[in-house]
Formats: structure tokens, C-alpha cells, sequence
């Protein structure tokens, strides 16, 4: 077999070319190396040659595998559709099959009719992540052919086929078995003829083609989500597109900078073996967050309104569908405030959910599990508050990116959302290629400098491999793309990064609880009538056990690991090997949490300072 890469635009027209695909036996092998020939046919200029003569030969192939068919066939009974019109006659064994419909001939002489007007399976899409097959379905009502996908099971019960009567095909529960029968019959009597159409409910990166560029491999995914899909697609001026982007990259504004290597970067997340992340810009209202999304959406798809970017007004498992769709591609997602109570209630559960790559098992009411929704790409949002003011554990803020939105990003904000309405979704095709050209290795190369460079003993390590992410995806597409020169700096770039004591879940909760203890100075006063939490002396807050353990539940905060990092810390008083100690309160030994108060402050809470402040009086 001769290498693809060898082939040049003559020899990748020669009839053994063709001849050796359709002698394949294997289907799978013989897709992959179909879609290779066309990929290496685009890059030699000759594809329409290319399809033109796939037609032809594909066309000869059914026409042999018919003629055999018809060689063997011995049954007098043996019959062939004839329905007038685009589709080829089709093997139907006892069945009649004309425009009158479809029968079944008795003994007796009396027809039994499956159908009242022609319908025949046409195709078998197999879906290349879960292997189960759906079915085309061809059928003639009112003089005119209509096409349908439906799942394979459906035309394979008596009982789910009826459901078909929705979509304008004529069966009811009488003649369901029957009709079940004819279809089973046509699709196994012509399983040469019949093509296989692999398939794919998700986005971007299959082996080494990328859908939906490589339109060999068609979408067969939640109805939901169909307007989604057919949003990613080029339309308008390339070049149009690419001029405005240089003028804005060239205000130095690092808001759209930042967003369009984002949205590249998500395509580099799985062959990176990243995670997903999310990218947060948050500020004032009118500073051009909305039309950055939109910018950032551009690169793939249509940006307008209710076309690719969603929002948070919708559920948690909706969202997870979503993402499992996408896959590959960025998940844009506007304003942070609109979101519904279900996700509003469970933030910090959406956010690492959505980080994890992985949806939660579910079984089906057939009492098997559901495919696992899976995906590797970022999440890119925008709202007033900073998604992070959301959440309180470290581990769900560590997978947030943030980049403050300053005032006026855009001189004409308008003329920025009419451009990119009109002209989007070619840079996000030219970035696969590129990536595709340079290859893994080159990639990772890239990323592991950025890497380095990033990496800082007092900031997070996800956060860095995040970042290093998308500075990979801006350099490939500032050299590649853009060519103008106008890289994310590595200080700019570090400005999003927390430091590890700020993300420290154990660092916030001794803070919180400083500042529930300042707040509440009458809860240790013995003297004030209201519910006590202890007692403060010495410099240390000595607090009741239960009134520590609803402190630490209201931050949202794990008391046990708390108190152990406390210890080390050497904030706790101990007793015999324990985290707490025995005091005696009105009489009675009471276990009780010793935590020591701000080093700085003294026992009466005042603070020592190194300079004389201006004080309000004389």
C-alpha cells in the first residue's frame, strides 16, 4: 500500500488509487484511509478531482455488489423495490414494495400491508464514541421524499416504531410488526449496499481529524444542541475579520488579547493532556465584556445571540451536556449574576464538575449506565464580580483564571459586535491546521518554556499549567495567524495568577475566623446576654466545640482539616495528643479549641504599628 504522504496531485487520481480503498475489507480502516486521501488531495489542490471520481467509483461498487446479489438470488419469490424516484432499487426478498406502498403476500392470496406509501432504509450511521448505530430512513408522502434519523432500536421494537407516526409515517399498532419485518429484511439483504456513515455526537479531536472540519464524519448529537453545531461553520470575509483583530490586538489591551488565546487554547488542552479551565473577565458594566465574548466566540463560530454562547440560566446537567458536545471547543458562557437557583445554590459544585472533564455516571431505566459525558476545553465567562467571589474552596478557585476588565476596552464597541456577526469561524480552522502541521511534540515543547518560566514556589501549579496553556495557544497564533507581534507579556500574563497563600483554604479560614471573632466580641463576653461562643484570654480564643464546628460549616471550610494545619502552625494549645484542650467553665471541665489570635495583636486586641498615625483629635 502506498504512503499518502508519497501521493502527488496525478498519482492520487490513478485508478489503483481506488481500486485498492474499495478492496479494503475492513470498514473502519477503509473510512480512515478515505478521509486521509481527501485530506492529502485538499493539500494538493486536486479534492474536487478527487470527490468527483469517489462518486464514480462508489457508484460502480454498489452496482457490482447488486449484480451479485442478483446472481445468487435463486427464490422466485425474491423481489426488488420499485418506488419512482432519487433511490435506487433495493433487494426486499418476499415483500412487494411500489409507490402503492408495502405487502406482504399470504397464502391465501390477501395482502398484508406493511405501509401505505414507499420507505426503505438508506444508511447506517455508527457513532465512532459509543458505537451504537442510528438509521436513515427514506419515505414518500404527499408526491414528495423526506429523509429522517432515528435510533436503531426504534425500528427494531413493534412497540417503539410507532412513535414514527409523529414524523409523518404511516404506522399504527397494527400493522408495526409488519413493518418492523420489511425494514429488518431490507437492511440485512442489502448490508453491501447500504453505505456506513460514521458519526459523532461531540467536537474537535477524533484521531487526527477535527470535527466539523473533516466532513467525512457527520454530527448525530442531542437535537438540543443542533443550532449550536451548525454555528461553528465560516462565514463572511476572512480577511475583513483578520484587519479589525490586528487593530484591536494593536491597542494593547490585554482583555482581548487574553480571550482570543483562550478560545484557541481549548483546542490544546486534550493534546496536551491539560484539564479544563475556566477564563473569568469581570468588571464595571459597559466595559466590554459581553462583546469580548463575543470576539473570543468569532474564532470558531457565530457570535450572535442565542447561536454559540450560552449562559448560567439553565441546569447543571444541561451544562455538562453541553460541554460533552463540545469537547474540544470553548464553552462561552455570559454574565455570572443570571444564573438559576439550582446552579446559583451549588456554584462550587458546577465549577469543579465542569474542571473534572467528567460528567457523573447515570443509569438508564433499562438498568445499564449511560455513556459518561467526557470533555477537555476551557470555559470562558464574564460577569460584575469575579467568579471566584462564588466559591470558597482553594481547589475550585485554582481552576479559575482571572482577568479584570478595565474601562472602555473597545473605542466602538458596536462596530467590534457587527464585524464579528457578519465574519467568523475561519481563524479557528487555520489554528487546527497549524497545530496539526507542527504536531504534539513541537506543542508540548512550547508549552513546557511557558512552563517554566511560570513556575514560582508561592503561586499554584494549576494555575501556571493553566496559564502556560494559553500563552502556547497566543504564541502559535500570533506567528502563525495574526503575524503582528503582539504576544501576551509574560508580566501581564502573571497578574492572573493567586498566590498560594491567598488560594490556601486553611490560610482563609484562620481569616475568617479572625474576622467572625472581631465581629462578634460580645458572643466571648461574659457579661452580655446572647448565645456564647467562648472566651478570649491570653491571646488565644478559646471557643466551645460546637460553636467552632458551625463556624467552620458557615465558611464553608473542613474543621478537621483546618485544625490540623492550625497545629503545625503552631496556633493550637494540645492536651495528651489531642487538638483541643479541658477547661472549666462555670464549674464544669469542658474540652474546648484553644486558637491563637493575629501574632500581632495583644491580648486586648490592639495591634502594635512601626510609624505614629495621624490621629482624628488633638
Amino acid at each position: 500500500m502506498q504512503s499518502i504522504n508519497e501521493l502527488d496531485a496525478d498519482s492520487i487520481l490513478d485508478d489503483s488509487v481506488f481500486i485498492e480503498l474499495f478492496e479494503m475489507e475492513d470498514p473502519i480502516e477503509k473510512s480512515k484511509r478515505k478521509i486521509m486521501l481527501s485530506r492529502r488531495a485538499k493539500q494538493l489542490g486536486v479534492k474536487q478531482d478527487f470527490d468527483e471520481l469517489m462518486r464514480g467509483y462508489s457508484q460502480a461498487d454498489r452496482e457490482m455488489k447488486r449484480q451479485e446479489k442478483e446472481k445468487n438470488s435463486v427464490c422466485a419469490l425474491d423481489n426488488y423495490t420499485n418506488f419512482t424516484g432519487e433511490y435506487d432499487n433495493m433487494f426486499c426478498g418476499a415483500w412487494i414494495a411500489n409507490d402503492s406502498g408495502i405487502y406482504a403476500q399470504t397464502s391465501g392470496g390477501i395482502d398484508q400491508v406493511a405501509c401505505y406509501h414507499p420507505i426503505l432504509p438508506i444508511e447506517r450511521l455508527k457513532n465512532l464514541e459509543t458505537g451504537e448505530e442510528q438509521i436513515k430512513l427514506a419515505y414518500k408522502r404527499n408526491g414528495r421524499w423526506n429523509e429522517i434519523v432515528v435510533p436503531k432500536t426504534m425500528i427494531t421494537s413493534a412497540n417503539k416504531i410507532v412513535a414514527l407516526s409523529g414524523r409523518g409515517i404511516s404506522v399504527t399498532s397494527e400493522n408495526a410488526k409488519l413493518l418492523v419485518k420489511y425494514l429488518a429484511d431490507v437492511e440485512n439483504g442489502n448490508d453491501d449496499y447500504i453505505d456506513v456513515q460514521y458519526s459523532t455526537s461531540k467536537l474537535g479531536w477524533i484521531g487526527d481529524g477535527f470535527i466539523p472540519y473533516d466532513s467525512e464524519i457527520i454530527f448525530d448529537g442531542d437535537f438540543r444542541f443542533k443550532q449550536t453545531f451548525d454555528s461553528v461553520s465560516e462565514h463572511g470575509n476572512f480577511n475583513t475579520w483578520m484587519d479589525h483583530m490586528k487593530e484591536l490586538r494593536a491597542s494593547g489591551r490585554m482583555e482581548i488579547k487574553f480571550l482570543l488565546a483562550a478560545s484557541f487554547s481549548s483546542a490544546l488542552v486534550y493534546p496536551l493532556g491539560g484539564l479544563p479551565f475556566f477564563v473569568d473577565l469581570w468588571g464595571e458594566t459597559e466595559g466590554g465584556k459581553t462583546v469580548s465574548l463575543m470576539v473570543a466566540a468569532s474564532v470558531w463560530a457565530n457570535p450572535d445571540e442565542s447561536r454559540y454562547i450560552g449562559d448560567f440560566k439553565t441546569t447543571d446537567v444541561a451544562l455538562e451536556a453541553k460541554a460533552d458536545m463540545l469537547n474540544h471547543l470553548p464553552m462561552l458562557l455570559d454574565d455570572t449574576s443570571k444564573t438559576s437557583s439550582r446552579i446559583r445554590e451549588n456554584f462550587e459544585s458546577v465549577v469543579y464538575d465542569l474542571c473534572s472533564g467528567k460528567g457523573k455516571s447515570r443509569s438508564n431505566k433499562e438498568l445499564g449506565i449511560n455513556r459518561e459525558n467526557r470533555w477537555k476545553n476551557v470555559i470562558i465567562c464574564n460577569g460584575e464580580r469575579p467568579l471566584n467571589s462564588y466559591v470558597n474552596q482553594g481547589g475550585a478557585i485554582n481552576r479559575i483564571l482571572e482577568v479584570e476588565c478595565g474601562e472602555k476596552v473597545y473605542s466602538d464597541p458596536q462596530k467590534t459586535a457587527d464585524i464579528v456577526k457578519k465574519n467568523y469561524g475561519f481563524a479557528g480552522r487555520k489554528f487546527v491546521e497549524v497545530v496539526r502541521n507542527l504536531g504534539a511534540d513541537k506543542i508540548r515543547e512550547i508549552q513546557n518554556s511557558f512552563q517554566k518560566q511560570l513556575f514560582n514556589i508561592e503561586k499554584m501549579e494549576k494555575q501556571s499549567i493553566s496559564l502556560s496553556i494559553v500563552l502556547t495557544a497566543d504564541k502559535i497564533a500570533t506567528d502563525y495567524i495574526f503575524q503582528d507581534g503582539q504576544y501576551i507579556s509574560l508580566d501581564d500574563a502573571k497578574t492572573v495568577l493567586i498566590d498560594r497563600n491567598e488560594l490556601s483554604d486553611n490560610e482563609r479560614c484562620y481569616r475568617f475566623i479572625q474576622d467572625k471573632v472581631g465581629m462578634n466580641n460580645q458572643r466571648f463576653d461574659s457579661d452580655t446576654k446572647c448565645e456564647k461562643w467562648g472566651t478570649i484570654e491570653h491571646g488565644y480564643a478559646v471557643f466551645y466545640n460546637s460553636a467552632f464546628d458551625q463556624i467552620c460549616k458557615d465558611g464553608g471550610f473542613s474543621k478537621k482539616s483546618f485544625l490540623s494545619w492550625a497545629d503545625k502552625k503552631g496556633l493550637l494549645q494540645t492536651q495528651g495528643g489531642r487538638l483541643n484542650k479541658v477547661k472549666r467553665i462555670d464549674g464544669n471541665l469542658i474540652r474546648c479549641i484553644f486558637l491563637k489570635l493575629n501574632d500581632e495583636e495583644n491580648e486586648y486586641g490592639f495591634m502594635e504599628v512601626d510609624e505614629q498615625l495621624q490621629l482624628p483629635f488633638e
